[in-house]
């Protein structure tokens, strides 16, 4: 049993914050607010200007494992995520073999118990990731699959994607869809616009993510008119979502999601931290270190992402933790694979550039964090009340600190050497410290 002294405990569902203390006890929370050390705790923590708060969600990481475990693997992985602050991961299909079948599910969600955290597997939509048909979905979801994504590869054929939709209503599951036409794309990595004329390359123009982005912001809404008027009433929220359009970067895909989510349409979105804090010129600063999938985009995408994230329009955060070796990130810039590592700076950012700017509160930062992101899975955490589960995450929001070194297999990161405000001191999953520092 552990008891949480003086801490300021951030509640994202009722968005606030209060002084208090809170009681672990049988992997659940079993009390907060005014709490004295009579003696009977087995340890104290005293989070004396601290925020108390749900552990981290993060519903968009790649551990590499099976297959690629020279970048990073579930033990790695899984280690960065806590040293961030998460608590539970949602891990990407895109491995070698890719999470299409069972077998390989079985592998992700074995050796996500060996870690100190809940590491959860999402399963392919398409055979083999080839975009041309469904995996059984059925199945794969009585086997463990929380969701379902391609993600590292859109979805261009219209068909499989309405049978998507269509099954994913059925198992009330979440699809996420990586939103990047290559009939516009040249060069992956590198958004088209200023600073990819000065480096003499085409790139990836917005209009390759806004495309596919209106696409299914229209097919969910068809989905929902087929579903008849009860549905079309009501207002749906994150957990009602059927797909979520992951690690979006550009104005024109936030305005085509609040259009949609305003006509009622089953649909979550997602930001990085990279595409909140960073533009285009970071590509001429860091190299490949600034490239991914899709790019850092213009100043005006940046603050459109910020102004969707305070309305509602971009309901999480997640990482899209994406580990390279050093040698794959040294190539030229139009060979190196796109794609940063994330878990273990994303609180930081958060704080630095939303809640100490003034763009959201920290208990608005949590429910990006934390709720919604396992809302959008059906999961049940992310919240800061008496029964939940005893995932908890306690950060200082005024230390700052510099990015040195990182528990991840990879250091692949354009902040490394950047001071940032915000230091996870313990993360807690199922009542157990599993990082302190």
């Amino acid at each position: 049993m552990i008891l949480i002294k003086n801490g300021r405990v951030a509640d994202p569902e009722k968005l606030e914050e209060r002084r208090g203390d809170v009681v672990l006890k049988d992997g659940v929370i079993a009390g907060i607010g005014q709490i004295p050390d009579d003696g009977s705790f087995d340890s104290v923590i005293d989070a004396e200007g601290c925020v108390v708060a749900p552990g981290l969600v993060d519903v968009h990481v790649h551990f590499r494992d099976p297959g690629l475990t020279y970048k990073e693997d579930i033990r790695t992985g899984a280690a960065a995520a806590a040293a961030g602050g998460y608590t539970t991961v949602v891990c990407m299909a895109n491995t070698k073999p890719p999470v299409d079948n069972a077998d390989t599910l079985q592998y992700v969600i074995e050796e996500g118990k060996k870690t100190d955290i809940h590491v959860l597997p999402a399963a392919a939509i398409s055979l083999g990731l080839k975009g041309r048909q469904l995996t059984d979905m059925e199945a794969l979801a009585e086997a463990g699959a929380v969701g379902f994504t391609d993600d590292g590869i859109p979805l261009t054929d219209e068909g499989l994607v309405r049978q998507a939709i269509a099954m994913a209503e059925k198992l009330n599951v979440p699809l996420s869809f990586h939103e990047e036409n290559p009939v516009y794309i040249k060069n992956n990595g590198i958004h088209h616009g200023r600073v990819s004329e000065r480096l003499g390359i085409y790139g990836s123009p917005a209009q390759a993510e806004d495309s596919l982005v209106e696409r299914d912001c229209r097919l969910v809404l068809e989905a929902l008119s087929a579903g008849g008027a009860q549905k079309a009433g009501s207002a749906p929220g994150v957990g009602d979502a059927i797909v979520n359009i992951q690690h979006m970067s550009s104005r024109r895909a936030a305005e085509l999601v609040r259009q949609a989510k305003s006509q009622g349409a089953r649909i979550a979105a997602e930001v990085t931290p990279h595409h909140f804090t960073l533009t285009e010129d970071a590509v001429l600063r860091y190299g490949t270190l600034a490239k991914m999938n899709p790019p850092l985009r213009t100043e005006e995408d940046r603050q459109a992402l910020i102004a969707a994230l305070q309305d509602g329009t971009i309901d999480m955060i997640a990482t899209d933790h994406a580990p390279h070796s050093p040698e794959e990130k040294s190539r030229p810039l139009t060979e190196a694979p796109s794609g940063i590592i994330g878990l273990e700076t994303a609180l930081a950012l958060g704080v630095t550039e939303l809640v100490d700017k003034g763009y959201l509160t920290i208990p608005e930062l949590m429910s990006k964090m934390s709720l919604n992101p396992a809302r959008l899975y059906r999961l049940n955490c992310g919240r800061m009340a008496v029964g939940a589960p005893a995932d908890i995450v306690i950060f200082d929001p005024k230390a700052r600190w510099t990015v040195e070194h990182f528990r991840s297999k990879s250091s692949n990161s354009p902040f490394l050497g950047r001071e940032l405000t915000g230091k996870v001191r313990w993360t807690i999953c199922e009542g157990r410290v599993v990082h302190e520092g």
